[in-house]
């Protein structure tokens, strides 16, 4: 694959920075040598055969989550290390609570159907073993993501516990011990409930994929061909960064590895156009934002979304277009309005080969690409579809010689498969004991009357709550355990609102999506500082600015009932003109909003120009066909302001 020549490279210190930044999303990983590397190379091989084999033909559901589990439990213990001291070294404590996870498991599997018949009266064998892996699944999240997420599970915990003597409403009638283990280790309702499910039928056979992709040279042939076909403008460069986001992160689903991709190739065009350190690495950091939203990958919570709403993965990547087209147009006009606000020069993209030519040459790596969605539209599900996108991607890799997936590179996948799922699987079934805890004391119910008591039964305010209760959450862990938490406890207050369950859903996809970009857990912007040499807070300041006019989206689909219909679902009975009105609406508002965040629009901006752009896009995004009448007028008044002082500025 031919080289970008774009005129820098990163120190030896920045790319130790970037590693740090890339560890932190998926875990600092003990790197091993010798027959214990190949031992472990072998199991990670052997658990992507086993979940590609289980997405061709049958396994038991519960065995499944079971196994699952297990060797994300095993490869956990032995891969991460207790503490940063132990790096790289198996210590023998390591060693043993491998080895009872997979004694865990195996009892589970070897008791067969009569241990989900006691789980209103465990054994002390099960007491043990339950006990044993709800403290091994919450010591493995924080291995891999860090303490946040065991001390909300140990809050959790104490709430099932301590119930009766909680004031009103959170009183409820308190669990022993042996009713959450029953229930958290004993059923498919807690630890391996649906975010176990998904993880073991989704998103690992989607990392699978984007491994196959990755050492196929999909990747980097998407980041080469996007930098080649835009050139020869101001625009160009932040242009290509947005375009190869959107290539590069869909099937990959990983905000910091696409920001960091990226970042390596495209910061040093981006400082020749005339971007400072900061505006540069906000840039790349909402860039990679994008990719959790991009189908047909999406992140890890979009599975989960299908699963709660027991609707195919198809339709949620449906859901998702119309917001990623908004949040890719937002990108796109922050990057018009960079381009006039800082004066910025054009940067010479120096390639050995044009796009055209790339095309020709690898255009196969679109097809597995396309193949997902096809696949699902020929009536597979999606396990199965994608399944059969690795096999396709697998397959056309021998279209050329230097991209064949030959044997060594085949481990080489599948090992990274397995590996890069590790941190997910943890949080999913971590998570899983938030959400058991929710469904046996009614949380989810009493925080919602909670909420609309403090919102006064407003929709708007209610909608304002939960986006705030999301965020914040976000600031914690990361976007699948926030979504996942936010999901149980927050989305029934939006949908007792007459919110529709599909949109309440994805108001709080996109609101935990935020998580990646605010600290303390901003990854995105802080990898991307480490690239550009930027202040990390300061970078952090412009990802907000580029990604603020897209975040007014959820409120469409949440406060309209038409708005959620049109941007996620079409509405039975909708006419083509609302349709368009909706869309239409939905433009004027991020763009509004991003001349107004940006201080800049035919040109500067006064205090005034800037107030009426920032308001006049608030207000369309209000639901009252009114206020999106006045929020328009507003909006363009501020734009014939800027008329009117250009002309008589000109004969000066």
């Amino acid at each position: 694959m031919p080289e970008l020549a774009t005129g820098g490279e990163l120190s030896e210190a920045q790319l130790k920075k970037v590693e740090e930044f890339i560890e932190e999303e998926e875990g600092r990983f003990n790197r091993y040598g010798g027959w214990l590397a190949a031992l472990l190379t072998a199991v990670a091989v052997a658990s992507s055969a086993f979940h590609l084999y289980a997405a061709y033909s049958i396994v038991r559901t519960d065995w499944l989550r079971e196994i699952h589990v297990g060797i994300v439990l095993f490869l956990s213990y032995m891969l991460f290390p207790i503490a940063k001291r132990y790096r790289h070294r198996l210590m023998w404590w390591d060693v043993a609570c491998a080895a009872l996870a997979v004694v865990v498991i195996v009892y589970m599997v070897w008791s067969g159907d009569d241990f989900m018949d006691r789980t209103t009266n465990p054994t002390r064998l099960d007491m043990f073993f339950g006990i044993a892996l709800m403290a091994l699944v919450i010591e493995a999240v924080r291995r891999t993501t860090g303490w946040v997420m065991p001390i909300i599970i140990g809050g959790f915990l104490i709430y099932a516990c301590v119930g009766p003597g909680l004031p009103a409403p959170w009183t409820h009638r308190g669990y022993d011990v042996s009713r959450l283990v029953g229930h958290m280790y004993m059923t498919l309702e807690g630890i391996f409930g649906t975010a176990v499910d998904v993880s073991a039928t989704l998103i690992i056979l989607f990392t699978i994929y984007g491994a196959f992709l990755d050492y196929s040279g999909a990747g980097r042939f998407f980041l080469d061909f996007s930098f080649a076909l835009l050139g020869g403008k101001p625009t160009s460069a932040g242009r290509a960064v947005v375009l190869a986001s959107f290539l590069l992160g869909g099937p990959s689903g990983s905000g910091v590895a696409t920001t960091v991709t990226i970042g390596t190739v495209a910061y040093p065009m981006l400082k020749k156009s005339g971007y400072a350190k900061e505006a540069a690495g906000g840039l790349l950091a909402a860039g990679g934002l994008g990719a959790i939203l991009s189908p047909p990958v999406l992140g890890a919570a979009a599975f989960i979304i299908a699963e709660y709403l027991n609707i195919s993965y198809l339709e949620v990547i449906k859901m998702a277009t119309i917001p990623t087209i908004l949040y890719y147009f937002s990108l796109f006009l922050m990057v018009e309005l960079d381009a006039r606000k800082y004066g910025m020069s054009e940067a010479a993209f120096a390639v050995a080969e044009s796009a055209w030519t790339l095309a020709k040459r690898y255009w196969y790596h679109f097809l597995s690409l396309v193949s997902i969605v096809i696949f699902m539209l020929w009536g597979f599900s999606p396990t199965l579809s994608v399944f059969w996108a690795t096999v396709t991607a697998f397959a056309v890799s021998f279209f050329r010689r230097e991209t064949a997936m030959v044997p060594s590179r085949v481990v080489k996948a599948m090992a990274a498969g397995t590996n890069g799922v590790l941190s997910v699987a943890a949080t999913c079934a971590a998570a899983g004991i938030i959400v058991g805890v929710v469904t046996l004391t009614g949380l989810g119910l009493k925080f919602s009357s909670i909420v609309l008591a403090y919102a006064g039964g407003s929709l708007a305010l209610t909608a304002l709550y939960v986006a705030l209760i999301v965020w914040i959450v976000g600031l914690a862990v990361p976007v699948t355990a926030s979504y996942i938490i936010c999901a149980v406890i927050a989305a029934p207050a939006m949908i007792q609102l007459g919110v529709p369950d599909f949109a309440a859903h994805m108001f709080i996809f996109y609101y935990a999506l935020l998580s990646e970009v605010s600290p303390p857990t901003a990854l995105s912007p802080f990898a991307a500082a480490a690239i550009t040499g930027g202040d990390p807070y300061k970078t952090t300041m412009q990802a907000w600015k580029y990604t603020m006019p897209a975040f007014v989206v959820p409120f469409f689909f949440v406060l309209d009932p038409l708005g959620a219909g049109v941007l996620l679902k079409l509405p039975a009975g909708a006419t083509w003109l609302q349709v368009s009105w909706v869309v239409f609406m939905c433009f004027v508002a991020i763009a509004a909003l991003a001349a107004g965040l940006q201080g800049w629009a035919l040109r500067k901006t006064t205090w005034l120009e800037r107030s009426m752009l920032v308001a006049g896009g608030l207000l369309v995004i209000a639901p009252s066909d009114t206020f999106d009448v006045v929020g328009l007028a507003i909006a363009i008044g501020a734009i014939v302001l800027q008329v009117i002082r250009g002309r008589i500025a000109a004969p000066a």
